[in-house]
């Protein structure tokens, strides 16, 4: 059990694990106050939106439904990898869950219980993270939204000093829910814990070619290169041999066209000159 950490404190956790973190106007003092207890608090929870990405459904996570006031959870993971916050405090995002649930995730067990719907506020006890996904088993869990995912659980893990079975999806708090759906809470664990395992780090940087690396060849323009430098010395019949001594392949052609244009009109001559005789 852990108290509460400051917005400030929140913010700059994620931050420090290599999230791009984008916040909603407000959010740090947006929360149900006074609807019920926020703390002390005891893990992090995962869904899904059920929707597609855009603007729309922070609206929604942020503002609520007409049947569900919001906010409906602290932050938003979008496919491309961005954490967008949409409030701090109790939030409408857990319900009542299983209190075996509740005591797995206090103990730390590495046995999630199947739960049933249970009567144990988890709106007081959670962090939640509503990541966007339809939902439907078809909709893709981009490598960026995952990394997201693990990056934000981490880092309210780090804080608190818990380890990866403080966080657990929705569908592992109470048997009315299914998300998130698309990846196992048992695989996204693995990886927080793998995490969890080295200092907070941002993503890595790109990586540079070492000097060993070849540079990529340019378009191929072998003719161009043969033909601009394939030179070879005039032949020493041609009237220009003393004006241009060496010769490139147009050189060549041209006295080849030349000689022809002489050829054609010597024959045209010889012809005009025996239909005269004929």
């Amino acid at each position: 059990m852990a108290a509460p950490m400051t917005a400030t404190q929140f913010l700059a956790a994620l931050r420090a694990e290599g999230l791009t973190v984008a916040v909603r106007s407000g959010w740090s003092t947006h929360n149900r106050a006074g609807h019920g207890a926020w703390g002390p608090l005891n893990g992090v929870m995962i869904h899904h939106t059920a929707s597609g990405d855009g603007q729309g459904i922070v609206d929604v996570c942020s503002a609520g439904r007409s049947d569900l006031p919001g906010p409906l959870c602290h932050g938003v993971i979008h496919k491309d990898g961005t954490v967008t916050l949409v409030g701090w405090g109790r939030a409408n995002h857990a319900g009542t869950g299983d209190s075996r649930a509740l005591a797995a995730v206090i103990a730390e067990s590495s046995t999630h219980p199947k739960p049933g719907a249970g009567t144990i506020d988890g709106n007081a006890r959670f962090i939640g993270f509503e990541c966007v996904n339809r939902g439907d088993g078809k909709d893709p869990w981009p490598e960026a939204q995952l990394d997201a995912i693990e990056r934000a659980s981490a880092a309210v893990c780090r804080f608190y000093g818990w380890g990866e079975h403080s966080v657990i999806g929705h569908l592992e708090w109470t048997n009315q829910k299914i998300d998130p759906r698309g990846f196992s809470m048992g695989s996204m664990r693995t990886r927080i814990a793998a995490r969890l395992a080295g200092p907070a780090s941002a993503k890595p940087p790109k990586t540079t070619p070492s000097k060993e690396t070849p540079v990529a060849a340019k378009k191929p323009q072998t003719y161009k290169d043969v033909w601009d430098t394939d030179a070879a010395t005039a032949p020493s019949t041609s009237t220009t041999a003393k004006t241009n001594p060496t010769w490139a392949p147009i050189s060549f052609l041209r006295e080849i066209y030349d000689g022809i244009v002489r050829l054609r009109a010597d024959v045209a001559a010889l012809r005009a000159d025996l239909n005269k005789k004929g």
